[in-house]
C-alpha cells in the first residue's frame, strides 16, 4: 500500500525540487540585478561628485569652501568625504579632515590626472579612507588656460554600495567588494567571503552587464558571486551563500518536507482505513471460511458477509454455492462408494461361500475315495481352497477391502488348520509369533498358500504320529520380511531331498513374492521351512507403513 502511494511522495519531492530551482534562479537573478544596481549607483554618485566639484571655482577655497563641501556631503547620501586638492597635491578644502600627505604628488592616481587623464576610479588610499573601505573617484581640475590645477576627489564608502538588504529578491548576508579587471580585490567588506574571480570575467561582465560565478569561500562553503562593471577597470562584486538543496529544505521545511509527508501520510491513512474496513477485514473473514471448507466442514455458511460491500457479498455467495455443490457431490460420491463397498463385500462373501461349497464337495468326494493317496491329495487341495476362502472372508469382514492385517490372518489360518487336526484326533500344539503388517490381497494369496503348504507338510510328515509343537514365526525387519514354520520332527532323520508337489508349490509361491524358500534341519530334530521376501509397500494416501510395524503379538493354540 505504501509502495502504491509512493508516487504521491515522489511528486511532492519533485515539486519541492522545482521550488528550490525557482528560488535558486530568483536568487541568481536578484544578485545579478543587485550588482548592476550597485554599479549604477556608484557611477551616479561619482558623476554627481564630479559635476559638483567641477562647479566649485578654483578660487573657492578656505573656510567657506570646506563648510559648503561638508554641508553637501552631509546632505548627499553615500559620500564619506569631498576633497579639493591643488596642483601641488595640497588640500585646498575638504568636507572632513584629511591627514597630511607630503608625497601626494607622487601618488599614482595624482600622477595619472596630472598627465592628462580626466577621471580616475580606484580604491581609496588609507589616508583618505577615514571611515573604512572606500572608493576614490578623482576628477582633473584645470585653470582658465587649461593647465592642470589639481583635482576634485569624492570618497564613496563601500558600505554605501551594498544593496538594500530589505530587497526580498536579494539573498541574506550579501557582501560587497571592488575588484579590478584582473580579479584582484581592491576593497572587501568581509575578506573571507569572496572566492577568486575566474579568468575572463571582466569581458563577460562588460558584455552582458553582469556575470555570475560560483566558488568556495574561506570557510569552504559554496557561494554565488555577481560582478558588474563600475568604471574603467573597477567592478562591483556581490557575494552570497549559494543555495543548496538541503540548506534550502531546512529554511523551507513546510514546502520541502512537511507538506509532501503530510500528503503521503493522509493518503496512506485514508487508503489504509478504507481498505481495512471495506476489503481486508472481509477478505480475512472469507479466508477463514475457506479454511473451514478446506477441513471438510462444508455446512458452515458466511452469514456475516451480508453486511459486507456488494463485491464481497458476491464472493461470499460464490463460496457458499461452491461449498453446497461440493457437499452434494461428496454426498453422492460417499453414497456411490458405500454402494460399491457393499457390492464388493457381497462379491467377496459369495466367492468365499462358493469356495466353501467347493471344499464341501471335495470333502464328500474324499470320503467316497478308497485310495489313501487320492484321499490325501484331495485333502491337500481342500486345504488350499479353504485358505483362499479365508482370504475372501478377511476382505469382506475387514474395514478395508484392499488391505488385510497379516498377523490376524495367520491367527485365523492356524485356527482353521488346528480345527482340522482336532477332527483327526491328533494333539498338535501351535505357537504363533508375528509382527504387524498390512498387506494387499495380491501378495496375501501366495503368502497364505505357502503357509498352508509348510504347515500341512509339518503336520503330515513330522507331527502325524507323536504330535508335538509347531511354531510359526513372522518377522518384519526393514525392507525384508521372513516367515518360518518350525516342527519338532517325528524322531526319524528329516528328509530334505525330494521334489514333491508341496515343495514345488512352495518354490512357486516364493517366486511370486520375489523371495526365496529354503528347508533346513533345526536343532530340535525337525525341519524349518523359511520364506524370505521383500516387505510389501502399499500405495495410496493414508495407508499404514507396512514395513515398520514392530508391535509384536503372540498367540498359542492347542489342538487335541
Amino acid at each position: 500500500m505504501a509502495l502504491a502511494l509512493a508516487p504521491v511522495l515522489v511528486l511532492g519531492a519533485a515539486q519541492a525540487f522545482i521550488e528550490f530551482r525557482k528560488d535558486a534562479e530568483a536568487q541568481r537573478v536578484g544578485l545579478a540585478l543587485a550588482a548592476e544596481r550597485s554599479a549604477a549607483t556608484a557611477r551616479a554618485r561619482m558623476t554627481s561628485a564630479g559635476v559638483l566639484l567641477e562647479t566649485l571655482a578654483p578660487q573657492s577655497v578656505g573656510f567657506d569652501c570646506a563648510q559648503r563641501l561638508a554641508e553637501i556631503a552631509h546632505r548627499l547620501e553615500g559620500y564619506d568625504n569631498l576633497v579639493r586638492v591643488d596642483a601641488k597635491g595640497r588640500v585646498a578644502c575638504a568636507a572632513d579632515t584629511v591627514p597630511a600627505d607630503p608625497s601626494r604628488r607622487e601618488r599614482p592616481w595624482f600622477a595619472r590626472l596630472a598627465n592628462g587623464e580626466r577621471q580616475v576610479v580606484m580604491r581609496a588610499p588609507p589616508e583618505l579612507a577615514n571611515h573604512g573601505p572606500a572608493l576614490l573617484a578623482a576628477e582633473r581640475a584645470e585653470d582658465a588656460q587649461g593647465r592642470f590645477d589639481g583635482a576634485a576627489l569624492a570618497i564613496i564608502g563601500l558600505d554605501s554600495l551594498r544593496p538594500d538588504l530589505r530587497d526580498r529578491a536579494l539573498p541574506a548576508n550579501t557582501e560587497v567588494a571592488l575588484a579590478d579587471s584582473q580579479g584582484q580585490f581592491l576593497n572587501r567588506t568581509q575578506p573571507w567571503a569572496f572566492p577568486a574571480a575566474p579568468s575572463g570575467f571582466a569581458e563577460r561582465a562588460r558584455q552582458h552587464g553582469s556575470m555570475l560565478y560560483y566558488g568556495k569561500d574561506g570557510h569552504g562553503q559554496e557561494r554565488i558571486n555577481s560582478a558588474a562593471p563600475l568604471a574603467g577597470d573597477v567592478f562591483v562584486v556581490l557575494s552570497a551563500s549559494a543555495p543548496g538543496l538541503f540548506s534550502w529544505a531546512r529554511l523551507n521545511p513546510l514546502s520541502s518536507l512537511l507538506l509532501p509527508l503530510l500528503a503521503f501520510s493522509v493518503a496512506l491513512g485514508a487508503v489504509w482505513i478504507v481498505a481495512e474496513r471495506v476489503v481486508i477485514r472481509w477478505l480475512g473473514y472469507l479466508q477463514r471460511i475457506a479454511a473451514i471448507y478446506a477441513k471438510g466442514r462444508l455446512s458452515v455458511r458466511p452469514r456475516q458477509a451480508d453486511r459486507a460491500p456488494a463485491e464481497i457479498r458476491d464472493l461470499a455467495q460464490t463460496l457458499e454455492t461452491m461449498a453446497e455443490a461440493i457437499d452434494a457431490r461428496d454426498g453422492s460420491l460417499r453414497a456411490s462408494l458405500a454402494e460399491k463397498d457393499a457390492l464388493m463385500r457381497e462379491i467377496h462373501h459369495r466367492v468365499k461361500n462358493n469356495l466353501q461349497v467347493i471344499s464341501s464337495l471335495l470333502s464328500m468326494q474324499q470320503r467316497a475315495l478308497g485310495d489313501a493317496a487320492a484321499r490325501n491329495a484331495m485333502s491337500d487341495t481342500r486345504r488350499r481352497i479353504a485358505a483362499l476362502a479365508l482370504i475372501y472372508r478377511a476382505l469382506y469382514q475387514g474395514t478395508d477391502l484392499k488391505r488385510v492385517n497379516l498377523r490376524q490372518f495367520l491367527d485365523d489360518l492356524l485356527g482353521q488348520l488346528a480345527m482340522e487336526q482336532q477332527a483327526s484326533g491328533r494333539t498338535i500344539r501351535t505357537e504363533l509369533s508375528a509382527d504387524e503388517l498390512i498387506i494387499d490381497p495380491d501378495k496375501l494369496a501366495p503368502f497364505a498358500l505357502f503357509a498352508v503348504e509348510a504347515i500341512s507338510n509339518a503336520q503330515k510328515h513330522a507331527l502325524a504320529v507323536n504330535g508335538g509343537l509347531l511354531k510359526v514365526r513372522f518377522v518384519v525387519e526393514g525392507d525384508r520380511a521372513e516367515l518360518s514354520v518350525v516342527d519338532e520332527g517325528s524322531g526319524a532323520p528329516p528328509e530334505l531331498a525330494g521334489g514333491g508337489v508341496g515343495r514345488t508349490l512352495m518354490t512357486a509361491f516364493a517366486r511370486q513374492l520375489h523371495g526365496r524358500m529354503e528347508l533346513a534341519a533345526n536343532d530340535v530334530g525337525g525341519v524349518t521351512a523359511r520364506l524370505t521376501f521383500p516387505t510389501p509397500v502399499l500405495g495410496g494416501a493414508g495407508g499404514p507403513d507396512p514395513g515398520r510395524g514392530r508391535a509384536k503379538l503372540k498367540g498359542n493354540r492347542v489342538a487335541a
